[in-house]
């Protein structure tokens, strides 16, 4: 049912190999994100290990990768800043909630509306944000408390590393596929740098470098299961409410999206209303065991899909040997330089960007370029939600625009000396005015009939317009017949309902999008 492993025993291996790469990526995400929400580092790696390993066993798109998130944390520092850390965990629980719901109303469907321009602008945005967040590795501390870029030779060993990682990762596939190629690009620098003795940046001094303490270590315990200390009332929901909202609407998009990339790089489909759910469960448990909650991670995604990760047991691998870096190992995965995760990153950011975007651009109408361009700017300058409401919006306005210039008519004079005008297109809310300067009701004949057969009625705009265009016949003492509308549509009308001729053979019968009908 959950299809935790997969039939093939190199399946098997390539998942597991593929989760343990994924791991170490994992560790400094969540150390980052931590801080950037303004929490300890272990509220940030706990929320990688419940939501990864949650979202891994019950998600609808094996392979996929969820954790803790910058997305997720640029909302949280607000909160975390005026109310605390305890109403961080309310409001995470809450997000669930709503996550849970959502999944449960089938609202997943709905990222299928989300046109393929907006799925350019978020791959190449996002890749984007990746690579801008791995120049921040590239700073050290000047002693006085502040960040300064490297310099020197410390600059020029960073650069080594992490081409030489990147080096690795391009050209050992080539050699052979029989281990992941980042696994062994970050195992092998790490080798490198112990043994050689160089002086480059390690995961655990990051960790001191942001924490400002000489001692920090990643060493942790389990979750611990903790109602959040919140006064129950609804002064408390108020406060949180706004936030969960935001927090479950970045939180499914970002991974229904990520779930829509997997989709189309593995060429198999999953299963969005139950990615919500799941995700739904997995920040619920946040919640109450003391994460910062989170979504699906496109980046680390990426680094299982090129690894060979393609099941169930990927993702559970990397939450299981990330929480076994925390309770056991932390030693291990500190010794890791930074440099050799920011190479995987680097190549994951050069595999996530649309390079052929370059080429489509010229190609495709100027509103589509317009639209990749636009949300991969939003993407960088603000967040991914934002920038997804806005480029869909703009692609809709862009599609109501040209169909409501599509709508014509096809006039005639049948044997008993009636003008019939045949509408061709649709009929809704940005085709109106065009629909109406079809006729001229003061130089037509005393008989007119409009046929609608190949016509669609989409709206209560569409019905107004009907409305209104009767009037303007009746008022003129002529006679005006209606044909082939729908039955909800002449339901709707008002003014014209006695105008149309009704065909229970002939007419069509389908629904106008108008909640009078519902």
């Amino acid at each position: 049912m959950f299809s935790l492993i997969r039939k093939s025993r190199a399946g098997l291996k390539n998942d597991v190999l593929s989760g343990l790469t994924v791991a170490l990526a994992l560790v400094p995400e969540a150390v980052a994100f931590a801080f950037v929400a303004g929490v300890d580092p272990l509220v940030g790696l706990h929320a990688a290990f419940m939501v990864g390993i949650i979202t891994a066993i019950l998600g609808g798109r094996p392979g996929m990768i969820s954790g803790a998130t910058g997305a997720l944390a640029v909302v949280l520092v607000a909160l975390v800043s005026q109310h605390g850390v305890e109403y961080m965990f309310a409001a995470v629980a809450l997000m669930g909630l709503i996550q849970i719901g959502a999944g449960i109303l089938k609202l997943g469907k709905f990222i299928r509306m989300v046109p393929h321009p907006v799925m350019l602008g978020f791959v190449n945005g996002l890749a984007i944000v990746i690579f801008l967040a791995q120049l921040g590795q590239f700073k050290t501390s000047n002693g006085d408390g502040g960040m300064q870029w490297m310099a020197g030779s410390q600059l020029y060993t960073m650069l080594s590393l992490v081409f030489g990682t990147m080096a690795i990762i391009h050209f050992l596939p080539k050699l052979t596929k029989a281990v992941p190629s980042s696994l062994v690009a970050i195992v092998t620098v790490t080798l490198i740098v112990a043994f050689a003795g160089i002086d480059s940046p390690t995961v655990v001094d990051y960790l001191r470098t942001m924490t400002g303490d000489a001692t920090a270590s990643l060493a942790g315990g389990m979750p611990s299961f903790s109602i959040p200390v919140v006064p129950f009332n609804l002064e408390t929901l108020f406060i949180i409410l706004p936030y969960a909202v935001i927090l479950a609407a970045v939180g499914l998009i970002e991974s229904l999206l990520t779930l829509t990339l997997v989709d189309e790089l593995t060429e198999t489909r999953g299963r969005s209303n139950r990615e919500c759910a799941a995700q739904g469960l997995a920040n619920v448990t946040c919640g109450f065991f003391g994460g910062m909650g989170g979504c699906a991670m496109i980046g680390q995604s990426m680094i299982n899909i090129n690894s060979g990760g393609r099941g169930r047991a990927s993702g559970i691998t990397a939450a299981l040997v990330l929480l076994a870096f925390v309770l056991v190992a932390s030693g291990l995965i500190e010794m890791v330089p930074v440099a050799a995760l920011v190479g995987v990153m680097f190549m994951v950011v050069l595999g996530t960007f649309e390079w052929s975007s370059f080429r489509v651009i010229p190609k495709v109408p100027r509103s589509d370029a317009f639209v990749i361009i636009l949300v991969s700017a939003v993407t960088v300058m603000t967040d991914l939600a934002m920038a997804v409401f806005i480029g869909v919006i703009v692609s809709a306005l862009v599609f109501a625009w040209k169909h409501a210039k599509v709508i014509h008519a096809v006039t005639e004079i049948d044997i008993h000396g009636s003008k019939v005008y045949s509408i061709r297109g649709p009929l809704f809310f940005g085709s109106t005015t065009s629909f109406l300067e079809l006729f001229d009701p003061k130089n037509d004949p005393d008989d007119v009939i409009i046929e609608f057969v190949h016509a669609r009625v989409s709206d209560h705009s569409a019905i107004e317009a009907i409305d209104t265009l009767a009037d303007r016949y009746v008022a003129l003492g002529k006679k005006l017949h209606l044909r082939h509308l729908s039955e909800d549509c002449r339901l709707l009308l008002h003014n014209a309902r006695k105008l149309v001729e009704v065909n229970v053979i002939e007419d069509p019968h389908y629904h106008v999008a108008d909640d009078a009908l519902a």
